[in-house]
């Protein structure tokens, strides 16, 4: 009997308890495939919630017990070459969220996980992905195993952060994102792929066109599933999932659940494992919490102190045009900025984020684009220069700083007619913020975010030194190029080595 086989035996059962039905084991193989109707049994309804949900949303589950948590990756029964990746990472000891998660979905349960960003979600469902996709190859067009993100920055954080325990196991991982050449992905997706990390949009395009299908995938996962729903991307959601095997496993992440993820559950998952860590309690332990209330007059001289601080700092303001102007701002203040939102093409996006992760760049001006995806380490400091619309927003922002169990502050800036909708947004978060009235210039400024005068120096982002090279070869190998073709267009002969004259061809690709 195989490794997985006898994994899933060790907490199968057969089906009549209470909620829809359940794991029956099977001789040689995994456990049967479960009801995925969505529909409540004659038995028992849906089940107990966990006390921990209780109120927040009618969770369908069932009584399944789940395995104990795991005190060290060495507990968990994963192939060796994924524990020699994990040793040669520096990882050995799980965060809370990859002990309670990952010893049933080793086992094949579906798994639905809340927990603040930066909680070590990635590998809470990667690992397993990973581990039960141990062996397999995947056919062109075909692969075996799904990541379903909300934004182009998560999937490469996802992407980047599952390579080497992929790279281990001889998996192939694909990246399927908006912004990008499609023909490359589909290239990718041909030469088989057996792990596809994606967001909707450019999954649909892809099935779309013939370039990939989902009727192969056996484990699926939704990250930031409420971040989806909020986006719109439900309906290609719930479109991608019926696609996927109706008897696969799937499992669900996010900081936040909502009704629409609630919906989500009950349609898609079955019996699942929960693990809840509630977000704003996580963010208070390891986290300040400051609302900083400014006058409209000084609200720019305020940014811009606390922009020229020591150190990386991200800054969350509404739109892009707002981004735009704050960051060229804050470069002619002598400030080393960067902006980012969906205005920029995905290379722009990209080079951005390396820069401020080198830092070459130490603020980083965002929409809430931004407020996904972005892990850096040693940040510290993120700035709510216009506050969040509702308290998911907020503490999505928020997560970029304190994570993986690290130190950091959000301040949030707030003008006079604002204070009332911040004071509903933090009860909301279930934060408890210091409060202080602020100026420019001020020592109170000054203590609370580390803000200093602008060296009033502008400044200029150059391009890495490497990127500058490749502009100039390909612009010199463009002009080289273009020469001939300007000829031809004006008529022009050219000598061949003997001295003769052509005629140049008409249509002739330059």
């Amino acid at each position: 009997m195989n490794r997985t086989t006898r994994t899933n035996d060790r907490y199968s059962r057969t089906s009549g308890g209470s909620g829809r039905g359940g794991y029956r084991s099977q001789p040689g193989g995994r456990s049967g495939a479960p009801n995925r109707s969505g529909a409540p049994n004659r038995s028992g309804g849906y089940g107990r919630r966990p006390a921990a949900l209780q109120g927040e949303f009618a969770l369908p589950v069932t009584i399944t017990p789940a395995l104990p948590p795991a005190a060290a990756f060495s507990d968990l029964d994963m192939p060796a070459p994924l524990m020699a990746a994990l040793t040669a990472e520096g990882m050995s000891v799980p965060f809370p969220i990859q002990a309670a998660t990952l010893p049933n979905s080793l086992a094949g349960r579906d798994v639905l996980g809340r927990g603040r960003t930066g909680s070590g979600k990635t590998l809470a469902f990667g690992l397993a992905l990973l581990a039960r996709t141990e062996g397999q190859r995947a056919e062109p067009r075909r692969p075996l195993a799904l990541v379903l993100v909300p934004t182009r920055e998560l999937a490469q954080q996802v992407t980047d952060a599952l390579t080497p325990y992929a790279r281990s196991l001889k998996l192939r991982l694909a990246t399927v994102v908006g912004g990008m050449s499609i023909g490359r992905q589909a290239g990718a997706l041909r030469g088989g792929a057996e792990v596809v990390v994606a967001t909707p949009g450019r999954l649909k395009d892809l099935i779309d066109r013939g370039d990939c299908s989902l009727e192969r995938v056996g484990i699926t996962v939704l990250d930031e599933a409420d971040q989806m729903a909020d986006m719109g991307f439900m309906p290609q959601v719930t479109a991608l999932l019926d696609q996927v095997r109706p008897e696969g496993q799937r499992m669900l992440f996010s900081a936040t659940l909502d009704r629409n993820v609630d919906r989500l559950v009950r349609r898609y998952l079955h019996d699942p494992v929960v693990h809840s860590v509630d977000p704003s309690a996580g963010a208070v332990t390891t986290m300040e919490h400051h609302v900083l209330h400014v006058h409209v007059t000084d609200k720019y001289a305020t940014t811009t102190e606390i922009a020229a601080r020591d150190g990386r700092v991200i800054m969350f303001l509404d739109t892009k045009h707002a981004v735009d102007g704050l960051t060229k701002h804050l470069l002619n203040s002598g400030v080393r900025a960067a902006a980012l939102h969906g205005g920029k093409s995905q290379p722009q996006r990209t080079r951005t984020l390396a820069q401020f992760k080198e830092g070459h760049v130490t603020v980083l001006v965002a929409t809430n684009v931004a407020a996904r995806g972005i892990h850096v380490d040693n940040l510290d400091l993120v700035v709510n220069v216009d506050p969040p619309s509702d308290h998911k927003d907020y503490l999505h922002r928020g997560g970029r700083t304190a994570r993986a169990g690290e130190s950091g502050s959000v301040v949030t800036l707030v003008l006079p007619n604002q204070r009332r909708d911040m004071v509903r947004l933090m009860a909301d978060a279930g934060i408890t913020p210091q409060t202080a009235q602020v100026r420019s210039g001020e020592a109170e400024l000054s203590r609370i975010t580390g803000a200093q005068a602008p060296s009033g120096v502008p400044v200029t982002i150059a391009a890495p030194a490497a990127e500058r090279a490749k502009r100039g070869a390909s612009s010199s190998s463009r002009g080289r190029r273009s020469r001939p073709a300007q000829a031809r267009r004006a008529g022009s002969t050219s000598r061949t080595a003997s001295g003769s004259s052509q005629r140049p061809v008409r249509g002739a690709a330059a």
